[in-house]
């Protein structure tokens, strides 16, 4: 009899990736999840005796799940498969009872070594690999937005790294938006909060675009304190706090998109545009340059301080059959 096994991930590419890196000749049935209710649902109907789970979902998240598989006492062994990779989150999830961590994108000999390591998978077993239902098929936005979690997971490590936090990570939004509908998304990120703004632009063969860190006016007085400087916290310390922060979420963003796409991101300097003001005053004269954009949004903040900043990156309008291209090498 077939082993039944769940992959649970909110992406299309996440799914198929982790189902082509599976042995072939393990004897399973594979079942699919968008979300964590899904997953639990699938659990319960015994298709998920090895549960391969992401952690940023909607309607119920990977830890969410862990904590219903242990409150229901269902019969799952749990691989989280992740972009979130700061060690707080390991701990985490092998306290709700994970097995093990892997971090995305999925490395196929890693996880067929760990597979053999728990005794799940025996090389040389029969070949009857069942796949419960077809994936959708993937888009960019769908392919954008796994390469960004992937992204989004590291520039959140190496911050919790240097500040020695826990950074709580979203699910990333990736939209293509005209003009009128970036000035919404960035209102809306704004809260009706004054806010502070820094940019970098950044160019690739065929690429290029600018980057945004939104840091909301309540968050400079933990950022400096975790950043460690001591003096009082005035427009000279916030822009040293706004800029400090910005080479670290935007380089290590762009590091991890580069990695993915196999390409090279050239980053400008970073340039404040704005301290203590609305959207409005930030955008009036940055809309010619945003006339169609492709934006991926990233809203960080910090576990247990009042810190929250946003990482928008607009790719031009030039830049999408680029990156359409790119995408169309981690679909095949």
């Amino acid at each position: 009899m077939s082993l039944p096994v769940l992959i649970c991930d909110d992406s299309a590419l996440a799914r198929k990736s982790i189902a082509r890196s599976l042995p072939k000749d393990w004897d399973i049935t594979i079942s699919f999840a968008e979300n964590g209710e899904q997953g639990i649902e699938a659990i319960q109907q015994g298709k998920g005796d090895i549960v391969f789970l992401d952690l940023n979902m909607p309607v119920m998240d990977g830890y969410q799940v862990l904590e219903a598989i242990c409150k229901q006492d269902l019969p799952a062994i749990v691989i989280v498969i992740s972009g979130d990779i700061q060690p707080e989150a390991h701990k985490k999830v092998r306290e709700l009872g994970a097995i093990d961590f892997i971090q995305k994108p999925i490395n196929q000999e890693v996880l067929i070594s760990l597979l053999a390591s728990f005794g799940i998978y025996k090389a040389g077993s029969h070949n009857s690999l069942e796949v419960e239902e077809a994936d959708t098929k993937i888009g960019l936005r769908d392919a954008m937005q796994e390469v960004s979690n992937i992204a989004m997971g590291r520039a959140g490590d190496l911050l919790a790294r240097l500040l020695d936090v826990f950074v709580l990570l979203p699910i990333p939004n990736v939209n293509t938006l005209e003009t009128s509908e970036l000035h919404m998304a960035l209102t809306s990120i704004a809260d009706n909060d004054n806010i502070s703004a820094v940019s970098q632009g950044f160019i690739s063969s065929g690429i290029s675009g600018e980057a945004l860190i939104i840091f909301h006016d309540s968050s400079f007085k933990d950022m400096a304190k975790l950043l460690k400087y001591n003096e009082k916290v005035d427009d000279h310390i916030e822009i040293e706090v706004m800029n400090d922060t910005s080479n670290i979420l935007i380089g290590a963003f762009l590091n991890g998109l580069a990695d993915q796409l196999d390409i090279h991101f050239s980053q400008g300097q970073p340039c404040v545009l704005g301290q203590h003001c609305r959207v409005e005053e930030l955008i009036k004269d940055r809309q010619e340059h945003w006339q169609k954009t492709l934006a991926i949004e990233v809203n960080y903040a910090i576990e247990n301080y009042n810190i929250k900043c946003d990482l928008l990156l607009l790719f031009t309008e030039d830049s999408i059959d680029t990156l359409t291209n790119k995408i169309g090498y981690l679909l095949n």
